[in-house]
């Protein structure tokens, strides 16, 4: 009776090892999704935890006090149960610190309690408390997978519903068999078939369990593999079209308007095509990291809109400026449009190391295309962004700043990079000038054409000491120029 006990725990244990074996072998050449830490831990537990007690059953002489390695035994079943759970909480949200040592402590209780009916409780006691705590764990399991199966259909997700339920069902039904016997069990000949029955058939829906997490992690690689080929398809296409963009209206330059036209759409559009570019690849990251949680995700889809709606405005701005169509004014809060542009070109700024200092004075309103300005702004910040990023400094700073003169506002973009020879500055803004200053020549230019066609002024000075120092003035009500 006993051998036949350990050898279905034996059995049990193998096939899960065989599981593990699987999963690690296809795991190593996994880049994009790897299995949860969770769900591998809880499997390697499961498995020490079936061949401790398999083999703790050969040498059981006194069922109603055995030996320390039950406690073992059944310690590793509570981790495992829990880690399982665990697992499936994660798919709903990150395991917080607070849960993990809520964890830590529940298995330190655990050991104690279950020690404490070793010595002092029968078998039945500790079978009861043993059914009791793996029901309540499966219970909080069923509920984290109905979370979850509303936020996202997987048939390997329900395949694992219902092995909890039938574990939690194995569970009652050892409760069931145990209250419902007079006697006290002493030996293991006098276990009821039944109780035998029900504790294999848990351990059974426990291997298709861990089978079941394997499924939907087999299943995630999938998607993610879908995906990054999708992804990476959408990104060479778009930038062999940018290439051939570039190429094909350079070519066909056969008006100075319709060339002017093609460069400042290809140079416009570098900016948020070349960030969304780099959201995609932060995305395939953490997708490979296993690290995706809902708000990041939001976050960067978010971003991703917001570069797409970005061009498609640059477009329609770009043309509504050289087919000189009527300008759309709107009331513009200067400060408010300055955060924003900080806001878009902020990991630049960031992964360049560079202090932004900004002197803006109150009220400072004015009437104009935003939409154009924006454009204006973000030239003449990734200008200087591009300055100081060629050069190796610990202090680099871009000084922003903003005041009333007589019925204008005058914006000032300085930085303390190596600044712009007198060579070039004699043609900064020339359209498509051959400049050392590699990019500035056709923004510069963009810029002072819309400047010029809402009736400002932009013009270059050497920054003091070092650097270089852009100065434009916008008329408050605005004298457009057609």
């Amino acid at each position: 009776m006993k051998l036949l006990i350990s050898i279905y725990f034996f059995i049990l244990a193998i096939i899960q090892m065989g599981l593990l074996f699987g999963v690690y072998h296809y795991k190593r050449s996994q880049t994009l999704v790897k299995p949860s830490p969770y769900w591998m831990a809880s499997l390697l537990t499961s498995i020490v935890g079936l061949l401790t007690f398999g083999a703790g059953i050969i040498t059981l002489t006194d069922i109603k006090n055995p030996e320390f390695n039950f406690t073992v035994a059944n310690a590793l079943f509570y981790i495992a149960a829990a880690l399982q759970a665990l697992f499936c909480q994660s798919l709903n949200q990150k395991i917080s610190q607070n849960l993990k040592i809520a964890f830590g402590l529940s298995v330190i209780a655990f050991f104690i309690i279950f020690e404490y009916m070793r010595l002092h409780s029968n078998f039945e006691v500790r079978t009861i408390f043993m059914g009791s705590l793996a029901t309540m764990l499966y219970s909080w399991q069923i509920v984290i997978l109905n979370e979850k199966k509303k936020q996202m259909a997987s048939k390997q997700l329900l395949y694992l519903q219902y092995a909890t339920s039938l574990e939690m069902f194995f569970a009652l039904g050892r409760i069931a068999v145990l209250t419902m016997i007079g006697n006290t069990i002493v030996q293991v000949a006098q276990i009821p078939q039944m109780l035998i029955l029900f504790t294999i058939g848990q351990m059974v829906m426990t291997t298709l369990s861990y089978i079941a997490i394997g499924g939907y992690w087999a299943e995630q690689v999938a998607i993610s593999n879908v995906k990054s080929e999708t992804e990476n398809q959408a990104i060479k296409a778009l930038l062999l079209e940018r290439e051939q963009l570039i190429n094909s209206l350079l070519r066909a330059n056969k008006t100075s308007a319709t060339g002017a036209l093609a460069a400042s759409i290809a140079h416009e559009l570098n900016q948020p095509l070349g960030a969304s570019s780099l959201n995609i690849q932060f995305l395939q990251k953490k997708l490979a990291d296993g690290d995706l949680h809902v708000g990041l995700q939001k976050e960067v889809l978010d971003s991703l809109l917001a570069d797409n709606q970005r061009a498609a405005s640059i477009i329609r701005s770009l043309r509504s400026v050289f087919a000189d169509e009527k300008i759309d004014l709107v009331q513009v809060d200067l400060a408010d449009l300055i955060s924003s542009i900080l806001k878009i070109a902020n990991p630049e700024i960031i992964s360049k190391r560079i202090r932004i200092e900004k002197h803006l004075e109150p009220n400072l309103i004015l009437q104009t295309n935003r939409n154009e300005l924006q454009q204006v702004l973000l030239n003449l910040l990734n200008n200087a962004i591009q300055a100081l990023s060629r050069i190796e400094r610990d202090h680099k700073e871009i000084t922003i700043q903003a005041r009333h003169v007589d019925q204008n506002i005058e914006i000032t973009f300085a930085d303390n990079g190596e600044g712009i020879s007198a060579e070039s500055q004699s043609h900064l803004f020339e359209l498509l000038s051959d400049s050392k200053n590699k990019g500035m020549g056709l923004g510069l230019w963009l810029c002072r054409h819309i400047v010029t066609r809402h009736g400002g002024l932009i013009w270059f000075e050497p920054h003091p000491g070092s650097g270089a120092k852009f100065l434009l003035q916008l008329p408050i009500k605005p004298n457009l120029v057609h």
